[in-house]
């Protein structure tokens, strides 16, 4: 019997169609809806049952914490001193200083940018930017900005050089929202500094949820435009891991 037309000829559009349903496979994907990309597990004290890309999101801290903050051996334990080094910040830099709390490195970044550049100071609290406000004030600091954002979007006022999260990344509700609202609002080359309690350090005294090792932190930033650029490990119990931003083609 004689099909209606040649084999050889069906071939070729079956291998068109296969590509065009993989194409469109790949945009839904990416669009798809945003609970999607999160797995409900089980619950510890400390999370949320909510996981991505395996971890646990934790719990965050609320205002009522504060003080911890401020609390006098933190520059002992951090060494914002060698921090401030690593961020290697230029007069006129604008940052962003997500989940800045009571601006314990906002201010510091706001003297190290000049009256030229400026801090943004980003919570998802209005209470913690009271705090935010009175410690500036305090210090006489101008350039610190206050925003009010929310669990997804940071809501930065503009584009930025630098997003740094001090012991913030961990308790982002939504991770991949977050971090791609931050990436829509970086400078062409602009970087995103992660400072983490060390994961792989059993010794760090701080809650397993609330310590991130340096491996599950480059694996999540695998679904956002952003390359590794360097960890530096000159602090006592954190990571310094900066990403950039990757050149559009």
């Amino acid at each position: 019997m004689q099909l209606p037309f040649p084999i050889a000829r069906l071939v070729p559009l079956l291998a068109a169609a296969s590509v065009a349903l993989t194409a469109c496979t790949s945009v839904a994907q990416d669009k798809a809806p945003p609970a999607s990309r999160y797995q409900t597990g089980v619950k510890t004290r400390d999370g949320l049952g909510k996981y991505y890309f395996g971890r646990e999101i934790a719990h965050y801290m609320t205002h009522l914490a504060a003080p911890w903050l401020d609390r006098p051996e933190r520059d002992e334990e951090e060494r914002p001193d060698l921090l401030m080094k690593a961020l290697a910040l230029k007069p006129g830099d604008v940052v962003a200083d997500l989940g800045c709390g009571t601006g314990y490195f906002s201010w510091r970044m706001a003297k190290a940018v000049g009256e030229k550049g400026v801090v943004y100071g980003i919570e998802i609290q209005p209470e913690m930017l009271d705090h935010l406000a009175v410690k500036m004030k305090e210090r006489g600091v101008t350039n610190v900005l206050g925003v009010l954002g929310t669990i997804t979007d940071p809501k930065l006022p503009k584009p930025v050089d630098l997003v740094i999260m001090v012991d913030v990344y961990h308790e982002f509700d939504h991770p991949w929202e977050m971090m791609d609202a931050i990436c829509k609002r970086l400078k062409p080359g602009g970087r995103v500094v992660f400072v983490e309690y060390r994961g792989e350090d059993p010794d760090v005294p701080i809650k397993p949820l609330h310590k991130m090792s340096e491996a599950q932190v480059k694996k999540e930033m695998t679904a956002q435009p952003l390359e590794h650029v360097e960890t530096i490990r000159t602090l006592p119990r954190q990571h310094i891991i900066i990403f950039r931003k990757r050149a559009e083609k």
